[in-house]
C-alpha cells in the first residue's frame, strides 16, 4: 500500500474525479500537479486587500493579507503561514535547482515554493501561486467560518 500523503502518486482516483470537477484545469494542474502559473498573470499577485487565504482544495488556512509583500516576482509572496503547522517543506531538485516546495499540511496541495531572499527579520519569501488558493476578504471571515482570523485585523487596525 502507498503512503497517503505521498505526493507523486494519488491512489484515490474517486478523490481525484471530484478534485477534477470541483477545481478549474489551472488550479488542478498547479495543486496536484505541482503546477507553475505565469507571474502577473495570475489572480492574486496585486491583491491588496484585507483577508486571508487558504488553501483551493481543503479550506486549511494558510497566509494573512498582513504578511503579504510585493517581491516583484509576480506571484503572491508573504513573510509566513498564518500557521507553521499548515505548511510543510519539501525538498525539490527540479528544474535544475535546489529549492524547497512549500505544500498544505492537510490538503498536500503544491502551493508553490519558499526562498530566504524575502524582508526581514525572517528573511523568507514564500512565493505562492494563486491558483493554490482562494482569498477570503477580512469582512467575509466570519460569515465563511474563519471568525477567529479576526482579531489578528483588529490589532493591526490598532496600530
Amino acid at each position: 500500500m502507498t503512503n497517503p500523503s505521498s505526493t507523486t502518486e494519488k491512489t484515490d482516483k474517486a478523490n481525484d474525479s471530484d478534485l477534477k470537477k470541483k477545481l478549474t484545469p489551472e488550479q488542478y494542474r498547479v495543486t496536484q500537479m505541482c503546477g507553475t502559473e505565469p507571474p502577473f498573470n495570475n489572480e492574486y499577485w496585486d491583491n491588496h486587500r484585507a483577508g486571508i487565504y487558504v488553501d483551493v482544495v481543503s479550506g486549511e488556512p494558510l497566509f494573512t493579507s498582513l504578511d503579504k509583500f510585493d517581491s516583484g516576482s509576480g506571484w503572491p509572496s508573504f513573510t509566513k503561514p498564518i500557521a507553521q503547522e499548515n505548511v510543510k517543506k519539501k525538498s525539490d531538485a527540479s528544474h535544475g535547482m535546489e529549492r524547497n516546495e512549500v505544500r498544505s499540511s492537510k490538503g498536500d496541495s503544491h502551493l508553490g515554493h519558499v526562498f530566504d531572499d524575502g524582508p526581514g527579520p525572517t528573511r523568507l519569501r514564500y512565493c505562492i501561486n494563486s491558483a493554490s488558493l482562494r482569498f477570503i476578504p477580512v469582512e467575509k471571515l466570519k460569515e465563511e467560518g474563519y471568525g477567529q482570523f479576526l482579531p489578528m485585523f483588529e490589532k493591526a487596525d490598532k496600530k
